[in-house]
């Protein structure tokens, strides 16, 4: 009986929630509310103030907002405002020149939620950066980063300024973390994305006088305050649910190496004396192969060292032999060259379309039947073979499951030559030996793992029916399956 895991999408979470909360559908409406639409009229009323006094500049008339802008629909109670309508941040800089003795706390890394971005408090200014305020919305204008929403929050002793990566909102009538929560939402995040310009190579950046004529929902102010509570309360909940997966992923993973180690050591199954011993096995194995060699199916690889007694990892059962892996499989690898690409053909499988026991052929290149042809004669791969990257992250073993034609570049193959050696014992195996692999790989650029090392790489060999049941072992223990 299997147990339901704790996975789960954290962040597909959130924008669900945000989502909701955007569309006045996270918490219910109140018809006791003073509606938006009057809550717009002493925003503006205030904005005109300000202007009237001289403490921000008179801004542009904004176009009237039309029904083809409006994402989705919102209540009756609500009403959809340009930014620019409630933002009156003054664009006020600091200048080195004006400013020579005075110290900042700059904030300058955006990171969601409360967290505090990256502050250097106490520095004298090199170059004009922003005033902020208690309360003022900060919105990152540069990608990668692009659309992370920071609230101003408590100040120190020094005066606060943000770095010019910064678009800074400024109001006095909305709650400031109803509008941290707006920006934060899918639809803003995707409005931001989209409307990106470049600049220099790969760094966009939005620029400040589009996002201020962008649109958000405004509820009345008591809703912005409710929703804001419950975003908050959700966020909280979901933060200690991505705790507690954590830690069971941790636990997984502990579990799943323990296992694996008991397996490889032969203290996880009991050992049988009337299994054929591994010695035998492995006479029997060399067999095969050297007639396979004999006819040509498989090339012979240069003769390996005997075993010495120090290259033995751990102690093993006496029914149990230490080999390498040349001396039960046929070890290959995929070419190291770069095909030409087509648009339909062959898939390519490289080191990134191999990941969590699974061959990903929605992401792949594909190659002509001709360079198919020419890689296969190097390394055709089929069904029940084992195949893992052998450059960058090494390892990621699968065991091939499918008869659907492929090629391989910059990736092992662990061809099987033998029905006396269990496959997916030896996957079971790689599991350990990708770990050592990954520690002893060279490579000044990209660490990568040589096939002659593979070859020489040594593997516990236990007696075949002993091999089926730690395979089956690992398995009910891994997931959760009780034993009958």
């Amino acid at each position: 009986m299997k147990t339901n895991t704790l996975d789960f999408d954290a962040q597909a979470l959130r924008d669900k929630i945000l989502d909701l909360a955007m569309r006045g559908k996270l918490v219910p409406q109140d018809p006791n509310d003073e509606p938006a639409s009057v809550l717009l009229e002493k925003i503006k009323a205030e904005k005109a103030e300000l202007v009237k006094e001289k403490k921000i500049k008179k801004s542009k008339p904004l176009p009237e907002i039309t029904d083809d802008e409006k994402p989705f629909d919102i209540p009756d109670s609500w009403e959809w405002v340009r930014i620019d309508t409630f933002n009156t941040y003054n664009g006020h800089s600091v200048h080195p020149d004006k400013n020579p003795n005075e110290l900042f706390e700059l904030y300058s890394v955006p990171i969601y939620e409360n967290k505090h971005p990256e502050e250097v408090a106490g520095k004298k200014i090199k170059s004009n950066k922003q005033s902020v305020k208690l309360d003022d919305i900060l919105l990152c204008k540069i990608n990668p980063r692009i659309n992370r929403v920071w609230k101003v929050g408590s100040f120190t002793k020094y005066k606060s300024i943000a770095s010019t990566e910064w678009i800074v909102i400024r109001q006095k009538y909305i709650v400031s973390n109803y509008l941290r929560y707006a920006f934060m939402s899918p639809y803003f995040r995707e409005l931001l994305q989209s409307e990106v310009s470049g600049v220099g190579g790969s760094l966009t950046r939005a620029k400040p006088k589009i996002v201020k004529n962008y649109i958000v929902p405004l509820p009345p102010l008591s809703e912005q305050s409710r929703i804001a509570a419950k975003i908050a309360q959700l966020f909280a909940l979901l933060r200690k649910v991505e705790t507690s997966t954590q830690q069971y992923a941790k636990l997984q993973t502990l579990l799943k190496s323990k296992v694996l180690d008991l397996a490889m050591r032969g203290k996880l199954v009991k050992q049988d004396p009337n299994d054929e011993p591994a010695s035998e096995l492995l006479k029997k194995i060399k067999a095969e192969k050297a007639e396979l060699i004999k006819e040509k199916k498989i090339k012979k690889s240069k003769p390996l060292p005997p075993i010495t007694d120090e290259e033995k990892p751990f102690d093993i059962p006496a029914s149990w032999e230490w080999v390498r892996f040349d001396d039960i499989l046929d070890v290959r690898d995929g070419t190291h060259d770069t095909p030409k690409y087509v648009s339909d053909g062959i898939p390519l499988i490289t080191s990134k379309n191999i990941s969590s026991g699974y061959l990903d052929f929605i992401n792949v290149k594909y190659i002509s039947q001709q360079d198919f042809k020419k890689i296969n004669e190097r390394s055709n791969v089929n069904k029940g073979d084992i195949i893992f990257a052998m450059i960058g992250t090494i390892g990621n073993p699968i065991l091939v499951s499918t008869d659907r034609k492929f090629a391989i570049k910059n990736v092992a193959l662990l061809k099987k030559v033998t029905e006396r050696l269990s496959m997916p014992f030896v996957l079971d195996y790689l599991m350990i030996a990708q770990i050592w692999w990954n520690k002893r790989a060279t490579g000044a650029v990209q660490k990568f793992v040589s096939l002659r090392k593979i070859r020489s790489s040594l593997l516990p060999l236990p007696p075949l029916k002993e091999q089926n049941r730690i395979v089956n072992k690992i398995k009910k223990i891994l997931t959760y399956e009780k034993e009958n």
